[in-house]
C-alpha cells in the first residue's frame, strides 16, 4: 500500500425508533501522491478517478488543515 492512504469519514444517522443519532464512519482508501504526501491526522479533499487498483478509486487532491494547526 505505498502511496495509499486510507480516509475515515464521520457522520451521524438518525435512528427513528429511539428519536436520535448515533455515530457511524466510513473508511475510503485513495492515492497519496508525492506532491502533496499527506500524513496522519491531516484533513484531506479526495475526488473519484478510474480505478488505480481493486480498492483505489479515489486520490488525494489537497490537504484542508494540517494536524500542527489542530
Amino acid at each position: 500500500m505505498k502511496g495509499t492512504v486510507v480516509v475515515r469519514r464521520d457522520y451521524h444517522h438518525y435512528v427513528p425508533k429511539y428519536l436520535r443519532y448515533e455515530r457511524r464512519h466510513s473508511r475510503v482508501m485513495a492515492h497519496n501522491p508525492p506532491c502533496i504526501d499527506a500524513q496522519v491526522a491531516d484533513k484531506v479533499k479526495i475526488m473519484e478517478c478510474r480505478p488505480i487498483s481493486k480498492a483505489v478509486s479515489f486520490v488525494v487532491i489537497e490537504k484542508t488543515e494540517d494536524k500542527q494547526n489542530i
